[in-house]
């Protein structure tokens, strides 16, 4: 690749970096001048014991007082470095085959704060809680997190790269949709609310050491008073998965991971009733497959799945597109979220995608959003000393239309990354994908080599160069990405450059705009004025320039932006951003013109324009909790008005509702859509284990009503029951009678699903 950006990349990180304010120095705790807090002060010896506690929530197990009480928790919010106001006491133990944790945490404030009973629900965070994270392989940068909940409530994820270097998390570095295998059991008490968890061994990926030494970290919520304490202490800047400052469990001896086999097959039945105009079609279906899951070695897993299914999966939340590019739209489905992290190779910017490499939903799903039968697959993830090796091979089946014709053969995906941890933080490593049809001698390929350099706590350097390889394309298939930033307790700066060839294609991943260079810098300070119940405020102000392989400026966007987060936790923003944008004739059309999606399309031209948003959301820890945001706008020759508003209601501590609605009106100079999206979200929380979803959506502008209700009982770990309908129905006659819908796609599943442990 020739990289004619080379010059503008020099150029734009050169005054990143120059404007780092002169007294920002390499310590933990600036404003006080304190040096960094020494990880290895924290620190517990692992205490082994021939039988661990019952998990019922009550800590009466005589084999508790063998284990020392760690009970030194610090403030990170509101007051850094001040001692926690309530007593938290943890106690740890394993037996060999598991890990054993109690918590008593003590609370005279009123009580705590828990109504949510679903697994893996944002609202967990939101209210009192207990996390744990194991950083079980050391490498200060991969790690488990357990969350629970005063009434039992679980949450679990995957952490890569700390969380992402980034004060808010990268959604490629947290993996909330991971689902292990582990038990908890809470209850409120008179002096507070207590919890035991019981995590597997084979749960977990470890080295094959005697004895190990693992990470590890606890914090605790206290939502009353929006009190954030740890026991390692993390600065502001940061969270729980900044492993790299984490404690130690040492002496963990005679680990036992059995035969470290997971044999989970599923069984699945249901029907289907479709209806258009013209026909009518009803249909039953029945299948059965399994997945696998061995450990090669200590800590490398292999995955099998045979005729994979993903009736369970959740459906997306549907979305407005006014763009010129395509939307993006998260992965649900299970077998493809575990480990996602380790496949990942991109962009981090945290508002938007720029280049995802490798993206899943590239796999078994049309552009259309339409499922593809994956035949089977099988997946090779772990870390063998320094190396980090993730290697995946998907086969999917014909895509076939109702009357049996094919429409797409089936495909072959193989994705194989590997990288190796350099320093203590660091790493590099390559990236390879080959996608191949079964028949026509269709094929795409990507390759890349990336890296991460943690220079010192605060400054990152990362990037990545990549090639594709398509039989339609020769040549200006290249992408490069550069990133340096800094991230300290009251400033977020990066520079960013990336240059996107018009012929770069990678069909596995996600890369909404080519034919580009991308720069943009970003400038954040975090003050705490304390004053008016303000916790922090995010004044912010960045540049991004698009131009093309000619030199011209084809995009250019200022954002400015103040955030102000109060000491209740509700959350005030307003955003002004200016436009500019450059519109070549579009050759696909005689008058030129260029959709921006939603049936609108605008003239070639220069065009200057801008927008003004503004939202709140109030302290999401009260039982009735709202936001609303609005934005009136210049919209390329035209005007946009934009407002949405939002209920979140926890009737009782299983019942709760939420409800949306956005209103999307544009008109370009006459030509006018108006697009309104509402929802309407129930949850009922029979027990931890056992939680009902429903959600309706309207989308005026696909005049579509769709419905999905998910039961999901889970009878013993890792082994669950789901019973999920799914309801679309399209052309409606009037909004107030669905049912007289022109077109409905309905169906009933159930799925079944066993983990056989070994």
């Amino acid at each position: 690749m020739t990289y004619s950006g080379a010059s503008s990349l020099a150029a734009l990180l050169a005054p990143a970096l120059l404007l780092l304010p002169p007294g920002l120095q390499a310590q933990q705790v600036p404003s006080e001048g304190a040096p960094p807090p020494d990880p290895s002060s924290f620190q517990i010896d692992a205490v082994m014991v021939e039988q661990g506690p019952r998990i019922d929530g009550v800590l009466d197990d005589a084999v508790w007082a063998s284990a020392p009480v760690i009970s030194d928790f610090t403030q990170q919010e509101p007051n850094e470095g001040s001692p926690a106001t309530e007593r938290t006491e943890v106690r740890v133990l394993h037996d060999g085959s598991s890990l054993y944790f109690a918590v008593r945490a003590f609370d005279a404030s009123g009580g705590p704060i828990a109504t949510e009973l679903r697994r893996d629900a944002d609202r967990i965070l939101d209210e009192d809680n207990f996390q744990i994270i194991l950083d079980t392989f050391r490498d200060y940068k991969s790690a488990y997190m357990f969350a629970v909940s005063p009434i039992g409530a679980q949450l679990d994820q995957q952490v890569f790269d700390e969380g992402g270097r980034d004060r808010r998390a990268s959604a490629r570095s947290v993996n909330r949709d991971w689902d292990g295998v582990w038990a908890a059991s809470a209850r409120r008490t008179d002096e507070g609310w207590v919890a035991e968890i019981a995590i597997p061994m084979v749960t977990l990926r470890f080295p094959a050491t005697e004895p190990q030494s693992w990470g590890v970290n606890f914090k605790r919520n206290i939502r009353t008073k929006n009190e954030e304490v740890f026991w390692a202490p993390i600065p502001r800047a940061f969270d729980l998965t900044r492993v790299s400052l984490a404690g130690s469990l040492d002496g963990l001896e005679s680990l036992d991971r059995g035969l470290d086999l997971r044999i989970k097959p599923y069984a699945t039945g249901g029907g289907r009733w479709q209806r258009d105009p013209t026909t009518t079609d009803n249909s039953h279906t029945e299948d059965v497959g399994v997945d696998l899951k061995y450990g090669v070695v200590p800590g490398l897993n292999l995955d099998l799945t045979v005729n994979t299914d993903f009736a369970q999966a959740e459906v997306d939340n549907e979305q407005v597109n006014l763009s010129r590019f395509a939307l993006f739209y998260p992965e649900k489905r299970e077998f493809f979220l575990e480990n996602a992290g380790m496949f990942s190779v991109g962009t981090t910017n945290s508002t938007g995608r720029i280049a995802d490499l490798f993206f899943t939903r590239r796999i078994g799903i049309t552009d259309s959003r339409a499922s593809v039968p994956i035949l089977g697959g099988a997946r090779l993830t772990g870390k063998l000393g320094s190396n980090n090796i993730a290697i995946m091979d998907i086969q999917t089946r014909d895509l076939e239309a109702p009357d049996g014709t094919t429409i797409e053969p089936g495909q072959n995906f193989l994705v194989a990354r590997y990288n190796r941890d350099v320093f203590e933080r660091s790493q590099t490593g390559a990236l390879v994908i080959n996608k191949q049809a079964a028949s026509g001698g269709g094929y795409n390929r990507t390759f890349a080599a990336d890296m991460m350099l943690a220079l010192t706590p605060f400054l990152t350097v990362e990037g990545f160069l990549a090639k594709t390889e398509s039989p339609d394309l020769d040549g200006r298939d290249w992408a490069g990405h550069l990133r340096t930033g800094w991230l300290s307790q009251s400033w977020r700066m990066y520079g960013e450059y990336t240059d996107l060839d018009r012929n770069f294609n990678p069909e596995v991943g996600f890369v909404p705009r080519v034919g580009v260079r991308r720069s943009k810098v970003h400038l954040e300070y975090n003050p705490r004025p304390e004053a008016f119940g303000i916790r922090m405020m995010e004044p912010m102000w960045n540049v991004t320039l698009f131009h093309d392989h000619s030199g011209r400026l084809v995009s250019r966007q200022y954002h400015h932006m103040v955030g102000t987060r109060f000491d209740n936790g509700a959350y005030l923003n307003v955003m002004y951003n200016r436009y500019f944008e450059l519109i070549d004739p579009n050759p696909s059309r005689a008058d030129g013109r260029t959709s921006i999606g939603s049936g609108l399309f605008i003239d070639p031209g220069e065009y200057y324009y801008w927008d003004l948003i503004m939202m709140f959301r109030s302290n999401p820890a009260q039982r009735l909790s709202y936001n609303a945001s609005y934005s009136p706008q210049k919209f390329w020759d035209g005007d946009r008005t934009n407002w949405s508003g939002g209920l979140d209601f926890r009737v009782t501590d299983q019942l709760a509702t939420s409800g949306r609605f956005s209103r999307n009106h544009v008109d370009l100079q006459g030509d006018e859509v108006t697009i309104d999206i509402a929802s309407l979200q129930l949850d009922y929380g029979f027990s931890p284990r056992l939680s009902l979803r429903t959600l309706s959506q309207y989308n005026s502008y696909t005049d579509q009503l769709s419905t999905s209700a998910r039961l999901r009982y889970t009878y013993r770990p890792g082994s669950d029951i789901y019973i999920v309908y799914d309801d679309v129905r399209q052309d409606l006659d009037n909004v107030v009678s669905p049912f007289t819908a022109d077109s409905r796609d309905a169906q009933l599943i159930v799925k079944l699903t066993y983990l056989l442990t070994m």
